[in-house]
């Protein structure tokens, strides 16, 4: 369940193109939220030390800003507070999740440093490779209007799913989305071809092997959605399924997500897979990296069940001594 929201802003119009959606959920999930900003100190690059009564009037105007956003959100009848901390972003935002209970954090791809070609900026990547919280990613570049007066309803949701219990655990979610705004609901699962290793054409009979295990894949997961969309019906909810065959599971996801014109994608983090080695399995990543639309990724894995990486597990060290 989602019950805590926290959404960092920067000051800038491109981190508040994430608002309209932070709206939305809040509103559907009755969830509270904690606007955060970070005052980013001058790193010790030998320059020269805040002028202290201009930090103090930063801060001040800060405070103001953060209030007017407060204020805005709290029109809508929703439980808001907010904070200002001093320090470095990605991982003052990191360690604010960890430590205040958050359930999900959501992000603007982009914020003060500008649009960039690149999918996400770089203080959002940290974020989302070190938080292991549940994310919610609003592209800038495709804002919507900052009216927070006005919920943003979502129309079209879409869920990928893959046969497992852990993808499931974006139902309740997408469920209550669905219901609030009386939004169509697509479920989408890609099959992987079997793949067969030869230098030369298949036979008949590898051929007939590959058919064989296609079509039993494809009724496990026509049974599968038919069990889903009989209890989905009893809870009023504008459900359509849809299962393709493909050779590149993540390209023909992509490509669902963007015929179904798609306002928020919803995923799990890791799916059937459960790699614990990295934050994000291959969809969710490629998703963050290269999708075009709002993303909702669930984090099934705690930040215990995640394996650290050399370059944390080296950080960690040198600050031991």
């Amino acid at each position: 369940m989602i019950s805590h929201i926290l959404v960092p802003l920067d000051g800038s119009p491109l981190a508040e193109c994430v608002l309209p959606h932070v709206l939305a959920v809040a509103q559907a999930v009755d969830a509270r939220l904690t606007l955060l900003h970070v005052l980013e100190r001058p790193r010790e690059t030998g320059e020269l030390p805040t002028d202290p009564l201009h930090w103090h009037l930063k801060k001040s105007v800060t405070k103001v800003y953060l209030d007017q956003i407060t204020a805005r959100l709290q029109y809508s009848k929703l439980d808001v507070t907010n904070t200002i901390l001093e320090g470095m972003p990605a991982e003052l935002v990191v360690e604010y999740a960890n430590n205040k209970d958050v359930d999900l954090i959501a992000l603007s791809t982009h914020g003060r440093s500008g649009l960039s070609g690149w999918n996400v900026s770089s203080v959002v990547q940290k974020i989302i490779l070190r938080a292991h919280k549940s994310t919610l990613l609003v592209r800038a570049y495709k804002p919507l209007a900052s009216d927070l007066g006005k919920i943003h309803a979502y129309k079209r949701l879409f869920v990928g799913l893959d046969c497992s219990a852990r993808a499931e655990m974006v139902l309740p979610v997408a469920i209550g989305l669905s219901q609030f705004y009386k939004a169509k609901l697509t479920l989408g699962m890609v099959i992987r071809n079997p793949e067969l290793l030869h230098r030369f054409p298949p036979s008949d009979e590898d051929q007939k092997l590959v058919n064989r295990i296609s079509n039993r894949n494809k009724q496990a997961a026509e049974h599968y959605f038919k069990q889903l969309s009989s209890q989905f019906s009893l809870q009023g909810i504008n459900l359509q399924t849809r299962i393709i065959a493909s050779d590149n599971v993540i390209a023909t996801l992509h490509d669902m997500v963007d015929q179904e014109k798609t306002d928020l994608v919803i995923l799990v983090a890791h799916g059937r897979s459960a790699e614990g080695r990295w934050p994000y399995g291959s969809v969710a990543t490629s998703f963050i990296s290269f999708g075009n639309t709002a993303l909702m990724i669930v984090q099934d894995l705690t930040s215990n069940e995640t394996r650290y990486t050399q370059a944390e597990m080296a950080t960690r060290e040198i600050k031991r001594h």
